[in-house]
């Protein structure tokens, strides 16, 4: 039997919005941008699991660069789905399964076994029969690092399979969609071509923090300053063996370390990233001495994965690392994050902060702490608005932050108070500005108020153009009367897609029988519907946003 998931409403719509890319005539490779920690292993399982359920004959793969990640969402796809028919290729996981209609697989494991493969010229079988035969769909998890350069594993790949089924599609799943150098990873001529759901902005992803799906980031500024005034650049980022030499210091390391014992005496889970193997090393070695049961973890180790477990099972409270945990790493205990590594990609940046973000009830987790000694978050941003990369002449800027004069943490350009005191800005205050054209406030975190239900109101609402015609099909204006307010939200039983799926379960939790098929025969039944109680309502929106209803 499978386990029973109710996902969420992001990762319905974010599976739901694949479908209703190619429903729409949608015809290239479309993009899923979901922040770290909000569940892409579940969307990735349930929507091969519907696929299946509608398409029995699909061949479908899934390709990621860290054999963890493989792990983690074929564990997940079984969960869902106890009976799939999955095999597993990659080196890592000792397992080399090339003919199950669902192959999970690490890239480079996949691109030897191809590239093999059509080398035995004493093989008379044709390619599709040599390695892994036709596939209709390639799912890529953290897509961002798919380079749209023509030589990479992942082109290789994709090439190979092409030339099996001209028309396979593929799909991108990523907390990040832009990479340095190349903007965002749908312009110009890489592989992506659209991006079919995106909740990393600023509105939805404090709305996730608001409604508990993910743990609040609280970032202050450090003491502890690093020099990198004299760190040269190599292609858009630090010259890695100057800034090894800035980082790694003595002093610098003493009094990192200081800091980090200070603010996370009460911290349960630390992640630290060091800006090379011996600062790593170095880092490790101090908070040692200070008493901190540590690890570290690093490519010249052979016993990193048993490390990580252990780090994991609560026999470390500190983990440093070098560009081991930066993705594909869930433990959502962290709650302290110290970054001694200096970057110029907000990909990578992102990615490491995302480690805290997963909310962890278990271990009673309220936030994670980060001190950010490589100052990231000034020089990139928050990572709920991160200055994205742009193609090489069209601009760059600073990142769009304002420090609290209470107490020192780094806020959003727009917060009206502080993530962490709670003080009232003053719109007088310095700040600096964001970059380009995205130099426009954005939404503060959300406000959620309950309001208890008096009276409810249904009525036809019809969009039409200038000679009289519908320009949409018809909906249900919903009005909820609560005291001197009243809310709005439309039920769209006849639209395609996410609307309509939402339209039905609106309509389940309000009656025992399934919707009709029709906005008119809804409205004569709507004295059917029980009414709920309250209403869970974001507040400072320009258009206040019904959350839940409660009956």
């Amino acid at each position: 039997m499978s386990n029973i998931y109710i996902p969420r409403w992001y990762q319905d719509e974010a599976e739901f919005s694949v479908f209703n890319y190619f429903q729409m005539g949608g015809k290239g490779n479309p993009i899923v941008a979901m922040p770290t920690g909000t569940g892409k292993s579940i969307v990735i399982a349930n929507l091969i699991r519907r696929i299946f359920s509608l398409y029995p004959n699909q061949r479908i793969m899934m390709l990621t660069h860290v054999k963890k990640l493989i792990q983690q969402n074929a564990e997940k796809l079984m969960s869902v789905w106890s009976t799939a028919p999955l095999g597993i290729y990659s080196a890592g996981l000792k397992s080399r399964d090339m003919i199950m209609p669902i192959v999970f697989g690490g890239i480079q494991s996949v691109a030897k076994a191809i590239e093999r493969s059509l080398k035995e010229d004493d093989d008379p079988r044709p390619a599709q029969l040599k390695h892994f035969g036709w596939r209709d769909l390639i799912f890529i998890d953290e897509a961002h690092l798919l380079s749209p350069s023509e030589d990479t594993e992942y082109q290789y790949v994709i090439a190979e399979l092409k030339k099996i089924n001209p028309a396979l599609k593929v799909i991108g799943f990523t907390a990040t969609p832009y990479r340095m150098k190349q903007g965002m990873i749908t312009d110009d001529d890489g592989l992506f071509t659209d991006i079919c759901y995106d909740i990393t902005g600023i509105e939805a992803f404090n709305r996730m923090i608001a409604e508990g799906f993910m743990s609040q980031i609280i970032a202050k500024p450090t003491q502890t300053k690093i020099d990198i005034s004299n760190v040269g650049m190599v292609g858009s980022e630090f010259n890695q063996k100057q800034l090894a030499e800035a980082v790694d210091k003595d002093e610098i390391t003493y009094s990192a370390v200081k800091e980090m014992v200070e603010y996370g005496y009460s911290r349960n889970s630390w992640v630290v990233f060091g800006s090379s193997i011996e600062n790593a090393e170095h880092i490790n070695s101090m908070l040692q001495s200070f008493g901190i049961n540590s690890t570290v973890v690093h490519s010249k180790l052979k016993d990193c994965d048993k490390r990580i477990v252990d780090f994991q099972q609560g026999m470390y409270q500190a983990i440093v690392n070098k560009d081991m945990l930066t993705t594909g790493f869930d433990h959502p205990p962290i709650d302290f994050i110290a970054d001694m590594q200096p970057t110029m990609s907000p990909g990578k940046h992102v990615q490491k902060w995302g480690r805290g973000t997963r909310p962890s009830p278990a271990t009673q987790k309220n936030n994670c702490l980060g001190l950010d000694f490589a100052d990231n978050v000034r020089r990139l941003g928050p990572i709920n608005d991160p200055v994205k990369p742009r193609k090489p002449g069209k601009g760059g800027g600073d990142a769009p932050i304002r420090i609290c004069d209470a107490c020192g943490a780094y806020n959003h350009a727009s917060a009206r108070t502080c993530c962490n005191c709670g003080v009232e800005f003053s719109f007088e205050t310095k700040i600096f500005e964001t970059a380009g054209t995205e130099a426009f406030l954005r939404s503060d975190a959300p406000i959620v108020e309950y309001f208890k239900v008096a009276k409810v109101l249904y009525h036809l609402h019809e969009k039409r153009g200038a000679n009289g015609d519908l320009t949409s099909p018809p909906s249900i204006k919903v009005s909820y009367f609560c005291g001197l307010r009243m809310f709005n939200e439309w039920i769209m039983l006849e639209h395609p897609g996410m609307p309509s799926k939402r339209a039905r379960d609106w309509w389940r939790a309000r009656h025992q029988e399934e919707p009709p098929p029709t906005t008119c025969e809804a409205l004569r039944r709507v004295s059917e519907l029980r009414m709920p109680t309250q209403i869970r309502v974001w507040v400072n929106k320009k258009y206040p946003d019904i959350l839940s209803h409660e009956f």
